[in-house]
């Protein structure tokens, strides 16, 4: 499993709007945050085990401290329901959506800003090619990375680094 930790110190000032499942609002990095959270941006593909998506973003949202935000591919969009997944869903057409000239936000880098943590999950064999050649032409390849590996493996993983941080209590 890649896990990559965008912000080493998490100390963004930053905060995601409220649970919806399409962008109404600025995204994450424009909110001003009132406290200190992780940041976890969530990569979905267009693999089968995007089923999982609704599982691995509840056990994420079960960890005290956390704040999740995804941003999905559109053939990832075929095997979930964003109904089952209550927290703000990003895709390609909310990057042209928000940028209308120079001086606006950019959302990919806005959510770079953002996020603490970002893990793609599931990574199927296109973006990892895509990524492994530098080819950026979609949302979520503008991040640069992918993780995979098991719910339970993304979520301890996820839950180590905050004890790491002094974040939480382990159990």
């Amino acid at each position: 499993m890649i896990l990559q930790i965008l912000n080493p110190g998490f100390l963004s000032p930053q905060k995601a709007p409220g649970p919806h499942m399409e962008p109404k609002a600025p995204c994450p990095a424009a909110v001003p945050s009132g406290g200190k959270k992780f940041h976890v941006l969530v990569g979905v593909t267009g693999s089968v085990a995007a089923l999982k998506l609704p599982l691995l973003v509840s056990k994420l949202l079960d960890i005290p401290g956390l704040e999740v935000t995804v941003v999905t591919t559109e053939r990832a969009k075929h095997f979930y329901s964003p109904q089952d997944v209550p927290v703000t869903l990003y895709s390609d057409a909310d990057e042209w959506k928000m940028w209308k000239r120079r001086s606006d936000p950019v959302l990919h880098i806005d959510l770079r800003r953002w996020a603490d943590l970002m893990l793609v999950a599931p990574l199927d064999a296109n973006t990892l090619g895509k990524v492994a050649s530098g080819i950026c032409d979609n949302l979520l390849t503008y991040q640069g990375l992918g993780a995979m590996a098991e719910v339970e493996t993304i979520v301890a993983k996820v839950q180590d680094v905050l004890f790491q941080r002094g974040g939480m209590q382990q159990s």
